[in-house]
């Protein structure tokens, strides 16, 4: 007797492990699938930017952003990209960094064909990452990279210093590098913390060449309470670097209306209830893992000054095995200003 239901408990066991194996390799098959569209999609996000005594001419003014795209394709030749985009009615178009997926890359093709398809670049502007190719060539003097003559050829320009989108009834939105507009006195060029910079960059050409775009700067010294000033750079601005920019002797803090960037990838690994895994900021470090909720993506405020982070359009190997992205769906953002 004692036999027989060791058996039949065998064989009970024996087919509760067979089915559970079945139901996991189902779910995982399932969340391999859904992984695989889930990275091959994308959707638009639009949100508002709620400006304080925002002139009635800026209000609805859209700025639609792109970032983090990796060299990723979106059907053949971006062609579902390229359709989503000239779908959109915007007032500028912002490329916050990471077009390419190496600084060493030649692979311009998806990047290119993108921006190639884009009707509507009349205010198109561009800050590079972290893995794109240097922007400029310093030898005997400094000239722009193959890869940006090749993209300002196409219609989108190099965002070096500030730019402006003059709307009607005299209102002026400028377009500033945020890693520039943040350095006040010439000697704090080339030190900036926490960023990835190119072998040429404390090369004294090079620095000559960034005091002259720093003098740019000053035409938002005569800016009018009607104007507006969007910062775009490639990197977030921790909480804890604001302080450390505002705390230093050598740069400055502008009265930026709000900041546009990009990098986190809305965290690529995203789970559910604890949000992103990791995120690649190294004013967090030791620990990048499981970052605050409220500081990965999308709107978030601090000192007064907001901040909109896009979740991004691909993927990096930060962490090697996981070059992919969870329950975190490629986007492009459009942002309306109220």
């Amino acid at each position: 007797m004692v036999v027989e239901q060791d058996r039949v408990h065998m064989m009970n066991m024996s087919r509760y492990l067979k089915y559970t194996s079945i139901s996991i390799a189902i779910i995982a098959i399932i969340l391999a699938v859904y992984t695989i569209w889930d990275n091959r999609r994308f959707i638009v996000v639009e949100d508002e930017i709620v400006i304080d005594n925002l002139p009635e001419q800026l209000k609805g003014f859209r700025i639609l952003q792109i970032s983090d795209l990796h060299e990723k394709w979106f059907g053949e030749n971006q062609t579902k990209l390229i359709a989503a985009i000239n779908a959109i009615d915007y007032d500028a178009i912002v490329f916050t960094g990471d077009m390419l997926d190496s600084t060493e890359s030649k692979n311009y093709d998806p990047f290119y064909y993108l921006i190639d398809g884009i009707t509507n670049k009349k205010n198109a502007w561009y800050v590079p990452g972290n893995t794109d190719p240097d922007s400029y060539e310093v030898e005997q003097d400094v000239k722009k990279s193959a890869f940006i003559n090749g993209m300002e050829a196409r219609g989108v320009q190099l965002l070096e210093s500030v730019n402006k989108v003059s709307v009607g009834g005299g209102a002026t939105v400028y377009f500033v590098n945020f890693e520039l507009s943040i350095i006040k006195e010439p000697e704090y060029l080339g030190r900036t913390n926490g960023i990835v910079q190119p072998d040429y960059f404390l090369s004294e050409l090079y620095l000559d060449y960034q005091e002259k775009l720093l003098d740019e700067m000053n035409v938002l010294d005569k800016i009018k309470s009607k104007d507006l000033v969007v910062a775009l750079n490639h990197y977030p601005i921790p909480d804890v670097r604001v302080d450390s920019i505002q705390e230093s002797t050598g740069m400055g803090w502008m009265d930026y209306d709000f900041i546009m960037a990009g990098h986190y990838h809305g965290g690529q690994i995203r789970l559910p209830i604890l949000g992103a895994f990791f995120i690649p900021e190294p004013w967090y470090e030791p620990n990048s893992f499981f970052p605050p909720k409220d500081r990965v993506k999308g709107l978030w405020s601090y000192e007064g000054v907001k901040q909109y982070v896009s979740s991004g359009l691909g993927s990096s190997d930060a962490i090697s095995f996981l070059n992919f992205r969870f329950l975190n769906p490629p986007e492009i953002n459009v942002l309306s200003l109220r």
